[in-house]
């Protein structure tokens, strides 16, 4: 098997982030967790399952990544956030195809499900996203951005079948949470939004709400589905509002 690390991003995760670390565990030669400052059991959870943690003070997502990938003893990457894990399916996939001669300058997608909260798998025609999670850093690298931790495709990108799901948040104060601090970023990074129309001010809500629940099919998820697609419709209106400086 050719040699890769598995870089996590962490801060207050030690409800979370052993299952991220225990589904890869025996398939990458390496997991490091990059820690922020987290002021619960995190670093001693990472540790206690053979996770090498490293500490570095928030400076945004992309970020975080970056050092993450620079402090990685191999040039192979797995990015996992620690509120996901691979599925099995995944996990034979990748014990295949790392089994092989290592591809060169090659990029890997994954698909991404999200899994509601008190939930173990997906719903059905679960929200998915697909970005790529496998990656030589010498091929390319994550974005230096606060807000976006996106990998660039190579030219030769490879779509995998298996899917890392994702239990994105714990409650619905969760979510609103997550979203203000994020809003707080993109205020920092971008120009503050200027001549926000009351119009927009009036649909924004009731345009991400059709998004979210119709076309990123939470109407599958019963009411788990849509209290989240409320909750994000919300915080996206939220978050116009901050952005606008209001």
């Amino acid at each position: 098997m050719f040699p890769v690390t598995c870089t996590i991003i962490a801060r207050d995760e030690a409800d979370r982030i052993e299952r991220a670390i225990i589904s890869v565990r025996g398939l990458v030669d390496e997991i490091l967790v990059v820690d922020s400052g987290s002021v619960d059991d995190t670093v001693a959870v990472c540790r206690r399952l053979g996770a090498t943690v490293v500490h570095h003070p928030w400076q945004g997502f992309g970020q975080q990544k970056r050092f993450a990938e620079d402090q990685a003893r191999h040039d192979w990457i797995l990015n996992l956030d620690a509120d996901e894990w691979i599925s099995e399916d995944l996990r034979f996939e990748l014990a295949g195809l790392l089994a092989g001669e290592p591809p060169r300058g090659r990029t890997f997608r994954i698909r991404t499900r999200l899994v509601y909260p008190n939930c173990d798998r997906p719903s059905l025609l679960a929200d998915c996203h697909n970005y790529v999670r496998l990656y030589h850093r010498g091929a390319t690298r994550c974005r230096n951005s606060m807000t976006h931790d996106e990998v660039l495709p190579t030219e030769d990108v490879v779509q995998l079948r298996g899917d890392i799901l994702h239990r994105s948040f714990r409650s619905v104060a969760h979510v609103m949470s997550k979203m203000v601090t994020y809003s707080n970023l993109q205020r920092q990074e971008y120009e503050t939004l200027r001549d926000v129309s009351a119009l927009r001010v009036f649909f924004e809500f009731p345009f991400q709400f059709c998004k979210y629940y119709f076309l990123r099919r939470h109407v599958f998820g019963g009411r788990a589905g849509f209290v989240y697609a409320t909750a994000l419709a919300y915080s996206r209106w939220m978050r116009l509002m901050i952005r606008a400086g209001w």
